[in-house]
C-alpha cells in the first residue's frame, strides 16, 4: 500500500479537522482533540527504534493531561464559559488576568478569536495568546503556533509555528508535539528529519491522538523516521479506528481483510468498514459494494450492492464494472436501490456525523 498523504497541519484542538470549523463551544477543555472520544485508554509507549532520542516531557497531571495546559487560578471565568455567559466569562478573566493569571489571558484570546459573545477580532486573540504564552501557559502557545501556522490575526510564519509548538511541545502538549512532527516532516519552519518527525508523532499518538495515531501508521507501513513494521502499522491504525477516525476505521477495515500484519477477521473488518462507509468514506462504501455483491462474511446481496455502489458513485468514485452489473440487475430491483440510496442520502444530511 502506498503511503497515504498525512494528515495535513491542522488545529487539532481549536479546530476540527476539515473543513476548519470551531471546536465546541461549550466546553472549556478546548485543547482536547477534535476526534470522537477515545473508547480506549491512550496506547503506552512501547520500546522501538523510534523511541530513541524521544522527547523529554514534562509529567503532567491527570486534570493537566485532559486540559493539556494549566488550570486558571480562578475557575469563574471558565465555569461561566462553559455555561455560555460569554460575555461574564470576558469579564471574569480580564479581571483575572489584571492579577497575572496566564490560563486567563488564553481564555480571553479564545473569546475574541471565535467571537463568543463579541465581535470576532483576530488581532486581539494574537494579543492575548502572546501574553499567555510570555507568562508561560502552553495553551497560549500551542495557540499562537496556530495561527501563525494559519495567518489568522498575524502574518502566516511557519517559522514562528514552529517555535511555538515547539515551546508547548517540550511542556508536554500532544496537539503541539504533533503539528511539530509535520513541520520536521514536511521540512516547513524546520529542516526536514523524517526521524524527528516520528518521534514528535509518535508521542503525540502514545496520548490519545487519533490523527497522530493514524499517521504514525503509515509512517511504519513505508518505513519514514522509522524501520518499516506491518504489525505496529496495524496496531496504531487500530487505535485510532477504535476512536470513531473514518478514514482508520476504512484503512483497518482493509487490513483485516487482508490480514496485512494482524490476523485477518472479516467479521470485523466488516464492522469498521460499515462505520466508515455511514460516516461518509466513499472508498469504504465502494468497498462495501463488492462486499454485497461477493458475499464476503454476509449473504451476496444485489440491491445493497447496487445501494452502496450508486452512493459511492455519487461521492465520485469511478467503477466500471460494478456499473455494469448495476445495468444488468432487473428494473424494480434497481428501484429498489436507488430509493435506498437516496433514503441514506437524506438521512446524511440530517445527520452528516452518521449513526
Amino acid at each position: 500500500m502506498p503511503l497515504r498523504k498525512l494528515t495535513p497541519l491542522i488545529a487539532v484542538a481549536l479546530f476540527a479537522s476539515a473543513p476548519l470549523q470551531p471546536a465546541a463551544a461549550e466546553s472549556s477543555s478546548w485543547f482536547k482533540r477534535a476526534d470522537p472520544p477515545a473508547k480506549s485508554k491512550p496506547a503506552p509507549a512501547k520500546k522501538s527504534k523510534a523511541n530513541k532520542g524521544r522527547i523529554k516531557t514534562a509529567k503532567r497531571t491527570k486534570a493537566d493531561a485532559e486540559a493539556n495546559g494549566q488550570q486558571p487560578q480562578n475557575n469563574a471565568a471558565y465555569q461561566a464559559f462553559d455555561q455560555g455567559k460569554y460575555l461574564t466569562a470576558l469579564k471574569l478573566a480580564e479581571k483575572a488576568a489584571a492579577e497575572g493569571d496566564p490560563a486567563a489571558h488564553t481564555l480571553i484570546g479564545r473569546i475574541y478569536g471565535e467571537g463568543f459573545g463579541v465581535p470576532q477580532d483576530l488581532a486581539a486573540a494574537a494579543k492575548w495568546y502572546t501574553r499567555g504564552a510570555e507568562l508561560g501557559d502552553i495553551n497560549a502557545m500551542f495557540a499562537l503556533g496556530l495561527i501563525a501556522a494559519e495567518g489568522r490575526g498575524v502574518k502566516k510564519d511557519l517559522n514562528a509555528a514552529a517555535q511555538m509548538f515547539e515551546q508547548a511541545a517540550r511542556k508536554g502538549h500532544p496537539e503541539a508535539s504533533y503539528n511539530l512532527g509535520l513541520l520536521f516532516l514536511k521540512g516547513d519552519g524546520k529542516p526536514e528529519n523524517p526521524t524527528r518527525a516520528a518521534q514528535l508523532i509518535q508521542y503525540a499518538a502514545e496520548q490519545g491522538l487519533a490523527a497522530a495515531q493514524y499517521d504514525i501508521s503509515a509512517l511504519y507501513q513505508k518505513g519514514v523516521g522509522v524501520e518499516p513494521d506491518a504489525y505496529e502499522a496495524a496496531r496504531w491504525i487500530s487505535l485510532a479506528a477504535e476512536q470513531g477516525m473514518p478514514a482508520a476505521q476504512y484503512e483497518y477495515s482493509v487490513m483485516l481483510l487482508k490480514g496485512m500484519g494482524l490476523k485477518k477477521d472479516v467479521h470485523k473488518a466488516l464492522g469498521y468498514m460499515r462505520e466508515a462507509a455511514e460516516k461518509g468514506v466513499a472508498g469504504a462504501q465502494n468497498r462495501l459494494a463488492y462486499v454485497y455483491l461477493e458475499g464476503v462474511g454476509v449473504a451476496a446481496d444485489k440491491t445493497e450492492m447496487a445501494k452502496w455502489r450508486i452512493i459511492a458513485k455519487a461521492n465520485g468514485i469511478p467503477d466500471d464494472a460494478l456499473d455494469k452489473k448495476i445495468s444488468e440487475l432487473p428494473k424494480k430491483e434497481l428501484l429498489k436501490a436507488q430509493q435506498l440510496a437516496t433514503n441514506w442520502q437524506e438521512k446524511r444530511q440530517v445527520n452528516p456525523l452518521g449513526p
